[in-house]
């Protein structure tokens, strides 16, 4: 390898946003390529929303909000606000500026544009220089099975408060979605695969059921390495942990661990977790252990920078 290394992280949800930013600080900019689940987007009053791929953008543009991690930071809710006087639930927090977002890329859908175009011209508009892509320009949702029902996964996930048992996972419309041609290029050209700490199971479980996806990282000549989003058995941010219980999967790095087997070649777990390193090794993994909670934007960076050595240092050759 020559030059600065072409890293490509998988992400989805606000840990998966933060280790892309952390990649960004330890590779620089135009070296980081972010592919996100799309199958969390949805229509709300006409307007397509795409949450995962919106807290990337405003992540990487500087201006997520800092508490909760995703939204504008310091944004208003005047239109929430006179849609609550119509007598209407605002459930779902969307800020005025956030608005603009949803605006802009509903108008540019339905004149025709593909969901890649439309978000690289949102993130030009916003000076990030990464390249962020969804995994699909196709319809695909994540629908959640509970005892009382099917639920859209925004009703579970923000409208009841992720309060319901997940007795299963169905992501309608996979199987005829497919891969962009942008995401199977950047997988193709890159030195290092990030499996960012997202949930397993419904953020980076339907990329790697994407019909192609899977396919195209086994290809790549670049070591896979995943992150635990589960650190000491618990999400730091999600249904995550509860999921896996539910899903009747061991809530652990571990667990996790067993989720990626066959496709991942380095795996990344918290220093609380050690003793689970042996049990992942076992399993053919190359093993990480650090300080992988990223509380501010220096943990972010100091954690993707490790993340690079390692990966980088173990290059796999292809088959």
């Amino acid at each position: 390898m020559t030059g600065s290394p072409r890293i490509v992280a998988l992400a989805g949800g606000v840990g998966g946003a933060k280790m892309a930013d952390g990649l960004v600080q330890a590779a620089g900019a135009e070296c980081v390529t972010v592919v996100v689940n799309t199958a969390d987007d949805f229509v709300l009053y006409g307007l397509h929303i795409a949450p995962d791929l919106d807290t990337v953008l405003y992540t990487l543009a500087g201006i997520a909000n800092p508490v909760v991690g995703w939204g504008i930071d310091r944004d208003t809710h005047a239109t929430l606000g006179a849609i609550a006087g119509y007598g209407r639930d605002p459930w779902f927090q969307v800020g005025d500026r956030d608005l603009a977002t949803h605006i802009l890329r509903t108008e540019a859908l339905r004149s025709g544009r593909s969901l890649t175009h439309v978000t690289a011209d949102l993130a030009a508009a916003l000076g990030v220089r990464s390249s962020i892509l969804p995994m699909t320009n196709d319809r695909v949702a994540t629908m959640i099975r509970t005892p009382d029902g099917p639920l859209e996964f925004q009703d579970y996930f923000v409208r009841r408060r992720q309060q319901d048992e997940v007795i299963d996972v169905a992501f309608d419309g996979i199987e005829a979605a497919s891969v962009t041609d942008e995401v199977r290029a950047a997988i193709a050209a890159a030195d290092l695969i990030v499996l960012c700490p997202s949930n397993p199971i419904v953020s980076i479980g339907p990329m790697l059921l994407l019909p192609g996806l899977r396919e195209a990282l086994i290809a790549a000549g670049a070591l896979i390495v995943a992150v635990s989003p589960l650190v000491g058995g618990k999400a730091l941010k999600g249904p995550a942990d509860r999921m896996m219980t539910s899903l009747g999967h061991e809530s652990s790095a571990a667990g996790v661990a067993a989720l990626y087997a066959g496709l991942v070649d380095g795996f990344v777990l918290d220093t609380v977790d050690a003793e689970l390193e042996p049990r992942i090794a076992s399993g053919g993994m190359r093993t990480l252990v650090t300080e992988a909670v990223m509380r501010d934007a220096p943990d972010r960076g100091r954690l993707a920078t490790e993340i690079v050595a390692f990966g980088l240092s173990r290059a796999r050759v292809p088959a």
